[in-house]
């Protein structure tokens, strides 16, 4: 099944590569892989996340094939995320509802946006689901508390969701592994930054630089629009229908799926409150938890007596959020069109980056933004700091990298809200020396 959802989303999509984040993990995990310490301070650098710093190790040795396996991996996460919905559909509501829920979580343009450019988020709601998953077929608690352990290492939510399963356990003996987590992760920042808080403040840092819209009171109107970005208008409605029809007729079967989406909201609300950024990825496990229940509403009709009076009222119920899917397909398919169109060219304007660094003649190496820097790190070699963003600092001598073309402008930048777009002009006495379609390389060696 992992396998079929991962071939579903390629055919879907078309593209995969790493995005920014991800390629910093790899340079990460390539320094750590070399007993090299690495470098955090970099303008506008992620987040590192202990798990993917550990992949990045474990790739390291593979070489360029590393970033391959990394995409390889990152499309059977989708396909991990649409395996486990579905499970978890199946479990509660019967075996449509759960082919429902995962066909539609893997078709939400959010989700195979991310997905497919190797965002950490999506195998971290795959592990969390996982151990929901485990808990409602009555794994132990140790078999919960270490998929959330491993979700844990990917994005702080999981902590949350740890301890108040440890608390709902009534178990002090859960405390050690549910803490195992953030232990790790705060060493893993002391270690590798000399600060155990080092991803709190430099995620806040950035949101700050970035612009990002961050604080408690931004999160009630934030959180629906968002959560309809994701689902759109039929999932949204099936999944109200499913709730309110299982919380009416099947209440102990809506506990679970109930109490994980509100600890995945209250997750959600503490690090907006900590000053992190309310991005849309962050709600994608609220999101594949409401999936299930649109999934319910369509076909948890089925679960009920023949003989139950609600059942043909919940079958028409179903029926209206079927026809909701099918009015609203022809918007989703260009929807995905146009995502597939805009991968492909994130896609290409990749590979003739990398093309061109082959022709690199001398050093150091500048280019337009921050956005190309840990690729052309990860391909030259090159320590990303010494790879200089021409909005910060304009090169007098080396190698510059500028955008061939207007496409590359538009669509190579690091964030919507990042202040050193690709605007930057080549420096005085500069030599063309090389071009492709995306880029052209300029050289003053």
């Amino acid at each position: 099944m992992i396998p079929l959802g991962a071939l579903v989303a390629w055919a879907l999509v078309g593209a995969g590569f790493l995005n920014y984040d991800t390629a910093y993990s790899l340079l990460w995990g390539g320094d750590v892989a070399h007993l090299r310490q690495p470098d955090f301070s970099v303008p506008v650098a992620p987040t590192p996340h202990p798990l993917a710093t550990a992949l990045g190790v474990v790739l390291t040795p593979f070489g360029d094939a590393g970033q391959t396996l990394w995409v390889v991996i990152a499309f059977l996460s989708l396909g991990a995320l649409a395996w486990v919905t579905y499970e978890l559909g199946a479990h509660w509501f019967g075996p449509a509802a759960g082919a429902v829920a995962g066909i539609v979580i893997l078709t939400r343009i959010p989700v195979l946006s991310f997905g497919v450019r190797a965002y950490v988020d999506i195998p971290y709601v795959a592990l969390a689901l996982g151990a929901v998953l485990a808990e409602a077929r009555g794994r132990g608690p140790r078999t919960v508390l270490v998929l959330l352990g491993l979700a844990g290492l990917l994005r702080p939510e999981a902590w949350l969701f740890a301890f108040a399963y440890a608390a709902y356990k009534r178990d002090l003996k859960l405390l050690p592994w549910a803490a195992a987590a953030p232990v790790i992760w705060m060493a893993h920042d002391l270690v590798l930054a000399g600060d155990p808080l080092h991803s709190l403040l430099g995620t806040r840092d950035n949101a700050e630089v970035l612009q990002r819209t961050t604080g408690l009171l931004a999160v009630p109107s934030t959180v629906p629009r968002r959560l309809g970005e994701i689902l759109r208008e039929p999932g949204l409605l099936g999944a109200a229908a499913g709730g309110i029809l299982v919380l009416a007729l099947m209440r102990r079967k809506a506990a679970l799926p109930i109490a994980a989406g509100f600890v995945s909201i209250a997750a959600f609300c503490v690090l907006a409150a900590a000053g992190l950024p309310i991005l849309g990825r962050y709600l994608l496990l609220p999101a594949a938890i409401l999936a299930i229940f649109c999934g319910a509403g369509m076909f948890g009709w089925l679960q009920l007596d023949r003989e139950d009076p609600w059942r043909n009222r919940w079958m028409a119920i179903g029926a209206v959020v079927l026809l909701a899917f099918v009015v609203f397909a022809p918007g989703q398919v260009n929807r995905i069109d146009d995502l597939r169109g805009s991968m492909g060219t994130q896609q290409e304007i990749l590979s003739d980056l990398h093309a061109i660094t082959d022709e690199i003649p001398c050093r150091p190496v500048a280019v337009p933004n921050h956005r190309p820097v840990p690729h052309v790190a990860l391909w030259t070699g090159i320590p990303p700091g010494e790879i200089v963003s021409a909005q910060l600092e304009q090169p007098t001598k080396g190698v510059y990298l500028d955008p061939a073309n207007e496409r590359v402008r538009r669509n190579f930048t690091l964030d919507p809200h990042d202040p050193k777009t690709l605007t930057a002009s080549v420096p005085p006495g500069f030599q063309r020396a090389a071009e492709n379609p995306s880029w052209v390389v300029y050289s003053h060696c």
